[in-house]
């Protein structure tokens, strides 16, 4: 439904056991270093309190203790000691210790090899890692961070030890992902000086940490943690302890809801990846994402998020734990939700780019010339232009003479800037133009091959629409409709020919978006889903096919999303920077959810939100007061000029 500018991005859990996550939207490589992992990362506590903190933790800070140093713990203390500070590592036994240190030579020599670490630095950083396997060893530092196995056993444990070791003034962090951090603290004797550090991974290149603080939790071990993480070149988030923390907390409740869509077969798993990828900007779709973090780390997580919530959103999707039993855990396997070339692949699952898993019959399409469009909005124009380009006759109806006007006008200087950001030329503008036919009579749409509405979002409005379509339209002709939340039956019920009626669900700016939900009904015939599913493709489209049910595939993950950040917020587990950042910083999103919602806005976030709730009457679904407080409240977003953030007035 929105789009957003393309950047990588990744989360995934801490843990060992976690190793290789995956990025929320990110593109992958094959360098494991440079996976643009997904992440579970916060982002920063307000970046002023960070700048008040600078300086001090990171003077009085020369000495970081490190316990476990599988994947995560070995970057953890490669990015410490390259920050030019003393690290104290600690294994199990000596065969850990040699993997733990052969792993981070290998680190440090791919960066050598790419040029980003010199020879004279590689040696500086070595020899600031004193390696071990005496717990002892960490006695005499400032702050130990654990990274061991995600398990509350193996933890509670090590923090009791750890508590014996180390001087009270010693600040104690775990890397946990997803435990709790107040119940870890509860077990040592110094609970207000344990916080969470939770690093993503590959943490080298990672660049999100959340810090998260319990309720006894000292401001001064807090700031000065928030500090470290910025002096080592992070950014670091601010957390209440709250199962997920922000980033799993938000991006696994998408992640589940996107599985349980597959197991439901709404839409396939390449038609659901690249309605996230295209449709909301994400480097990854879910399923991609979910085998890059691994099936089994990622139903652990779920596991213990339930177990924390008892949010049924959090409850692992049944097909997620079947994979799980039958060894099928993603790319470390060679295969889960896709099948890989080998284990440990580094190749992404290949893009459909035809929308072939979509299952429509190309060979039952018939073959569009000349398209109408009801409607004069944005929307309108956008696909107008679009199909013009592409070769397609296209009349729009206007309501009145001055819309009309104004439509050709608006369309013709957008064809402009094409050809003055030489994306078009003279001759190919000329020619769309050409194409363009505007009208106040919709009678003259009757010769059309498809007739797509693009009017307000109102099923009253729409159905009587359709009904006049339905007069004036030649037979085997095919009906579509835009919309983005409303019940595509509805629309064909109100004609004498449901089998020809279709969503076609574009994007908006439909001049940039390269997204087409196509949405049959139980009533559409395979002739008209073919028709406009070969009419995306012609105009240079994506389609993806899915049901037709509430939010389609993009709204359907992307507004619960939303919601859960708002009720996030609204617990006051996090602030709005933060979230924001967190889901920026550590899964590469192009807007944190905020700030999306604010250019959505609120009142459509609402209204979709509450559409979901109604069809499937999921308790987490329901929309979160503050939302529908400030919607009442005539905070919009971006079109009043404040949401949840303010905006300059246009």
């Amino acid at each position: 439904m929105v789009n957003g500018a393309r950047r990588g991005t990744h989360a995934h859990g801490s843990s060992e056991t976690a190793t290789r996550s995956g990025a929320g939207t990110a593109t992958n490589t094959a360098d494991e270093t440079a996976t643009t992992a997904p992440a579970v990362a916060g982002t920063a506590v307000a970046r002023a309190a960070g700048g008040r903190a600078a300086g001090g933790a990171a003077a009085r800070w020369q000495r970081i203790g490190v316990v476990g140093l599988g994947t995560m713990g070995a970057g953890i203390a490669e990015v410490l000691a390259g920050a030019g500070l003393d690290v104290v590592g600690v294994e199990r036994d000596t065969d850990a210790l040699a993997r733990a240190r052969a792993r981070i030579e290998h680190s440090l020599d791919r960066a050598a090899r790419h040029g980003r670490l010199a020879d004279t630095a590689r040696g500086e950083l070595l020899g600031r890692l004193s390696l071990g396997t005496e717990l002892a060893a960490v006695a005499g530092c400032d702050l130990v961070i654990e990274a061991v196995d995600e398990r509350l056993d193996a933890k509670t444990a090590l923090f009791a030890r750890l508590d014996e070791v180390c001087p009270p003034a010693t600040v104690l962090a775990t890397n946990t992902s997803s435990l709790s951090v107040t119940e870890l603290a509860a077990g040592t004797g110094r609970s207000g000086r344990v916080l969470g550090m939770h690093w993503f991974n590959p943490a080298p290149v990672m660049g999100l940490v959340e810090v998260v603080r319990t309720v006894v939790t000292d401001a001064d071990a807090l700031a000065a943690v928030v500090s470290l993480v910025g002096a080592v070149g992070k950014t670091a988030v601010v957390a209440a302890d709250r199962a997920g923390f922000i980033v799993n907390g938000l991006l696994f409740g998408y992640l589940n809801n996107a599985v349980r869509m597959a197991e439901a077969r709404f839409a396939t798993r390449a038609d659901i990846d690249a309605a996230m990828r295209l449709g909301c900007g994400h480097p990854m779709g879910p399923l991609a994402l979910l085998d890059l973090i691994g099936l089994d780390a990622a139903h652990a997580i779920l596991a213990s998020m339930y177990d924390q919530t008892r949010d049924h959103l959090h409850a692992p999707a049944p097909l997620l734990g079947q994979l799980v039993a039958a060894g099928l855990l993603g790319r470390k396997t060679g295969r889960g939700f896709y099948t890989y070339p080998a284990t440990d692949s580094p190749e992404a699952p290949p893009e459909d780019p035809g929308g072939t898993d979509s299952g429509a019959d190309s060979g039952a399409a018939v073959r569009v010339r000349s398209v109408g469009i009801v409607g004069s909005g944005t929307m309108a124009r956008g696909i107008a232009e679009v199909l013009a380009r592409s070769g397609h006759d296209v009349v729009l109806r206007a309501r009145r003479p001055d819309a009309a006007d104004a439509v050709f006008g608006r369309v013709e200087a957008s064809l402009a800037a094409a050809v003055a950001k030489g994306r078009l030329s003279d001759d190919d503008r000329d020619a769309a133009l050409g194409r363009l036919r505007v009208t106040t009579d919709l009678g003259e749409l009757g010769g059309c091959d498809v007739l797509l509405e693009a009017v307000v979002e109102d099923l009253a409005v729409k159905r009587e629409l359709f009904t006049d379509l339905d007069k004036v339209a030649r037979p085997g002709a095919v009906l579509a409709t835009t919309t983005s939340s409303l019940p595509v039956v509805e629309c064909a019920t109100a004609t004498r020919r449901p089998e020809d009626v279709v969503g076609m669900h574009w994007f908006n700016p439909a001049q940039v978006m390269r997204l087409v939900e196509v949405v049959p009904t139980v009533l559409t015939g395979d002739g008209a889903t073919a028709t406009v599913t070969a009419l995306a493709r012609a105009a240079g489209r994506h389609p993806v096919r899915c049901a037709d049910r509430a939010g389609f595939i993009v709204n359907a993950l992307l507004f619960p999303y939303l919601n859960d950040a708002v009720k996030m917020l609204q617990a006051n587990y996090a602030t709005i920077e933060d979230i924001d950042t967190a889901m920026t910083v550590g899964c590469g999103h192009p807007m944190g959810p905020f700030a999306l919602a604010d250019v959505v806005g609120l009142d459509v976030t609402l209204a979709i939100t509450r559409s979901l709730y109604e069809q499937f009457r999921e308790p987490g679904y329901a929309p979160a007061p503050l939302l529908e407080h400030l919607v009442r409240a005539r905070f919009l977003g971006r079109k009043t000029g404040r949401g949840f953030l303010t905006h300059p007035r246009r």
